[in-house]
């Protein structure tokens, strides 16, 4: 058997394996950054959500004493 037939018989089926590991780790790493930034918009959306809650809460209290004195206007003048 010649040198060159040896060499590759083993270095090929080496190759084979630490590509499939190295295409198995970049998936994984590319999985993690998806992940990463799904948390991310999901992170940004609940600010958003807790943002948009406190002006609620502020025009309901607006509103609240708006009621507030036109229920005292309309009592006066009965």
């Amino acid at each position: 058997m010649s040198e060159h037939i040896y060499l590759l018989t083993i270095g090929l089926p080496l190759a084979t394996v630490l590509l499939i590991f190295g295409m198995r780790y970049l998936a994984a790493m590319k999985q993690a950054r998806i992940r990463y930034d799904n948390e991310e918009s999901y992170r940004e959306l609940a600010e958003k959500a807790v943002a948009t809650q406190a002006e609620t809460a502020a025009a309901l209290a607006d509103l609240k004493a708006r009621v507030a004195s036109i229920e005292k206007v309309l009592k006066e003048v009965e």
